[in-house]
């Protein structure tokens, strides 16, 4: 990892972007030690509307806490892919959620069918780990580990079970689409 690393997980709301990158704001700080600032955006309309968490890591500390320069792009609708791949760097990572993302601007995009799975599981909602298990696999900006640790300070209770499903499911996903 760059001494700076930029994600953008980016979809429209209710899909749980924002807790997303909440959670691996915490897995990189608490759980890794590292320099980390979260930042988030969603539109009026909250659910269906533009959404966005950013997280910014680093070794030391963060003069700015915003992306400049996207390393990772999470696009877990069409709408957020088409929006915010002009700011992924040449050589940034896409992981798409290919259950509603069909028009992919790569052929280098790693394709995880996030809801798809999420749904499977039997709760839909759980995407937003799906998600986090498939950036897991993709960068090295975060551990397993240190993700599955902070979802299960943060999963309600009663959800932790389902949620380390999703993480697994979504790290299994992301493996077998880089394959």
């Amino acid at each position: 990892m760059a001494d700076r690393y930029e994600l953008c997980l980016s979809g429209f709301g209710g899909q749980g972007l924002i807790l997303a990158g909440i959670i691996l704001a915490e897995a990189i700080g608490i759980h890794e030690g590292k320099y980390v600032s979260q930042t988030q955006s969603y539109g009026p309309e909250a659910r269906g509307g533009k959404s966005k968490a950013e997280v910014v890591v680093s070794d030391t500390p963060i003069d700015y806490p915003k992306p400049t320069d996207i390393d990772l792009l999470l696009a877990m609708s069409q709408d957020a892919c088409d929006t915010y791949y002009i700011d992924l760097k040449a050589e940034g990572i896409l992981v798409v959620d290919s259950t509603y993302v069909s028009e992919v601007p790569s052929n280098q995009a790693i394709q995880v069918p996030c809801t798809k799975i999420a749904t499977d599981l039997g709760l839909k909602m759980v995407a937003n780990i799906v998600s986090l298990g498939a950036i897991s696999e993709v960068s090295d900006c975060v551990s397993y580990a240190s993700l599955k640790k902070a979802i299960l300070t943060r999963a309600p209770k009663g959800t932790e079970k389902l949620n380390l499903a999703a993480l697994s499911e979504g790290a299994k996903a992301a493996k077998k689409a880089m394959s």
